[in-house]
């Protein structure tokens, strides 16, 4: 994450809508606006109520697949709306890949509501995971870098802590949290990424919508679990872990689990380079959270 990857295709409005005239011309008279330009995707505002979803290289091109071929079955019955594609887009001679439309979620991104203001969230982001959490079939995406063992991601957890200047306490803490014991269940359907950046609410501070399922695998739902630490204040991670364990009583140790893998995924927030100051700052508190707050086991 220290810097983001070279767009492989310059994705800008002119090429959307000639891609929208080719494939969906009842939709090419819709205002188009640039939403957000990400680190695999970019997205365009459509009319009042849609969103266009490009890939931006080869890399997130199979994402965009997997969240076609699985999220609208997914999606059913979840207590928030998501980023469920409506349409899709096929390949054309000026664009290599598959890309997708979807519902546009009003609201605001939870990344910029401070994060005790969005303990309003935590019951329902919790009841959210609950029912996204159901056992995956055998040929459900795979991640190498989410819902698997903490152990396989020392390397770069390691690293990252070197390079964001990092104190030795949280390297000490991230050794004891990657030695937990494995998740012994099944494999869970999982978002992959439930950072604040990805979650919508509403003007009452209730979660209206979660997005970017581009991390969409199977696995242990510690990783899904995080945003205990990745999303809320101390009291906003009380009230996410209780909804859980009310209906789903976890041991300690994947809450450990949990805590590592914010720490895995705040530390590659908090390397981000100057190109992404406000990642750096979210990964630093997040940072600070999970040494000061042990969780369920504290």
């Amino acid at each position: 994450m220290a810097n983001m990857p070279a767009a492989e295709v310059d994705v800008t409005t002119e090429l959307v809508v000639r891609l929208l005239a080719e494939q969906h011309p009842d939709l090419v008279e819709l205002r188009l606006t640039p939403a957000a330009n990400g680190w695999d995707n970019a997205i365009f505002r459509l009319g009042a109520d849609l969103a266009v979803r490009l890939p931006r290289r080869q890399a997130a091109a199979e994402l965009i697949r997997n969240e076609q071929r699985w999220l609208p079955e997914l999606s059913q019955g979840l207590p928030a709306a998501t980023t469920v594609p409506v349409r899709t887009g096929a390949p054309s001679s000026y664009f290599p890949w598959y890309w997708t439309i979807t519902r546009w979620v009003n609201g605001v991104q939870a990344a910029a509501i401070e994060p005790r203001r969005r303990s309003h969230a935590a019951e329902d982001l919790g009841r959210f995971v609950l029912a996204f959490h159901r056992p995956a079939p055998a040929d459900a995406p795979r991640n190498p870098v989410r819902g698997v063992p903490l152990s396989t991601r020392n390397a770069a957890v390691e690293e990252r802590i070197a390079a964001a200047g990092l104190s030795r306490e949280l390297l000490g803490l991230w050794r004891i949290l990657r030695d937990q014991p494995e998740w012994s269940g099944p494999p869970l359907w999982l978002h992959g990424d439930l950072h604040a950046a990805n979650l919508v609410l509403n003007p009452k501070g209730r979660l209206a919508g979660v997005l970017d399922f581009g991390d969409l695998t199977a696995g242990d739902p510690a990783t899904d679990l995080a945003a205990a630490w990745l999303v809320f204040d101390r009291a906003g991670r009380r009230v996410f872990m209780d909804t859980i364990n009310s209906e789903r009583p976890l041991d300690a140790a994947t809450w450990q689990r949990a805590r590592g893998w914010a720490l895995c995924i705040a530390a590659a927030m908090a390397a981000t380079s100057d190109n992404n100051p406000a990642f750096r700052t979210m990964g630093n508190r997040i940072l600070d959270d999970v040494l000061t707050d042990e969780g369920p086991a504290g």
